[in-house]
């Protein structure tokens, strides 16, 4: 409890200095006023990375929109990376939960939502479009269910965080034999994946995996390749494989509370924006991932491009968890994913 009074007291002294994007806040965490025709609704976006993400410009889109629509109606303010001010994505769900911001985009990895683990199991999907089918589609509906269950959050739509691959120092890795004695940086819900791929895995806080990296308490990680190079854990590591073993979405959430008050317009206003920044997301994901490939290639680093016959050895590797799966989860949710 100190240590969480202590985070907040630290953001709410340097919060204004960290802010990015138009208009400047006056505080982000200070209590929001009630939305009433005398005061402007205030409106805080939040996010976990710089600004020049295919995220971050989503969520300023959603600003931008929200403004032009509504004027003067609204007071939209911005703090598109917390980790400026000591938090992590994984602190934003329960920040939108208690009301200090009110929109955010968040991992729900350490949630243990169980749609969103089972998207994320490896190789389910074949392709983007299929990914994205089903999060807009059954999926995604069933993943917003559970955690608007669980926080006082509603779900409006699904940023795309998409295909992960691998990457390390000590070697090419063209079959999951080449990932022994690796030490690999992943996220909790892919630890069983790179259990049965032979790795060391580990999970590591996505701000200190650079310092284990340096360190060689790390010799890899897993991302795509855009946050590989946003986080500029590419210039320490050579060797990158294109998996494509994992594909991960951040749902966007925005606090029940604010939100279920607000004149009816205003609602739909936040809601076409966001469908609108979702598409805006997506179209800079893919940019993002053949720009930050050719990023990795310029310093230095080898791209494995895997054979079918390569990516056959990896799937077959980790079919144990399927069955796993059937163990863990009910079959109609299995049936999601088609299996």
């Amino acid at each position: 409890m100190i240590h969480l009074l202590r985070k907040l007291w630290v953001c709410l002294i340097i919060v204004v200095a960290a802010c990015a994007g138009p208009p400047p806040p006056e505080s982000p965490l200070e209590t929001p006023p009630e939305a009433d025709a005398q005061e402007p609704i205030v409106i805080r976006i939040a996010g976990y990375g710089p600004d020049t993400t295919s995220f971050s410009q989503g969520m300023a889109l959603i600003g931008e929109r929200l403004a032009a629509r509504l004027g003067d109606r609204v007071d939209v303010r911005y703090l598109l990376n917390v980790m400026d001010v000591g938090y992590g994505g994984s602190d934003l769900p329960w920040l939108v939960d208690a009301g200090l911001f009110t929109i955010a985009y968040s991992t729900m990895s350490e949630d243990r939502i169980p749609e969103l683990e089972l998207a994320g199991l490896p190789f389910v999907f074949d392709d983007t479009a299929s990914a994205r089918a089903a999060m807009d589609g059954l999926l995604g509906e069933a993943a917003a269910r559970t955690i608007e269950a669980r926080r006082n959050v509603r779900v409006l739509g699904y940023f795309e965080n998409g295909f992960r691959h691998i990457s390390n120092n000590l070697r090419p890795v063209r079959t999951p034999a080449d990932l022994q004695g690796i030490t690999i940086r992943v996220l909790p819900m892919q630890a069983r994946t790179f259990e049965l791929l032979g790795a060391d895995q580990q999970y590591v806080p996505l701000p200190q995996v650079r310092a284990g990296l340096e360190s060689g308490s790390l010799n890899g990680q897993e991302n795509p390749f855009a946050n590989t190079v946003t986080y500029e854990l590419h210039t320490l590591q050579r060797y990158h494989t294109a998996t494509f073993h994992s594909y991960l979405s951040r749902a966007i959430i925005v606090h029940r509370l604010s939100f279920d008050a607000w004149p009816a317009d205003v609602r739909a206003a936040l809601e076409d924006a966001v469908r609108e920044a979702v598409a805006l997301q997506r179209s800079l994901k893919d940019d993002e991932e053949l720009q930050a490939a050719e990023t990795i290639r310029a310093a230095g680093g080898e791209i494995v491009e895997l054979t079918p016959a390569e990516r056959a050895a990896f799937v077959a590797a980790v079919a144990p968890i399927y069955q796993e799966a059937r163990d863990i989860y009910p079959a109609e949710l299995l049936a999601l994913i088609g299996r």
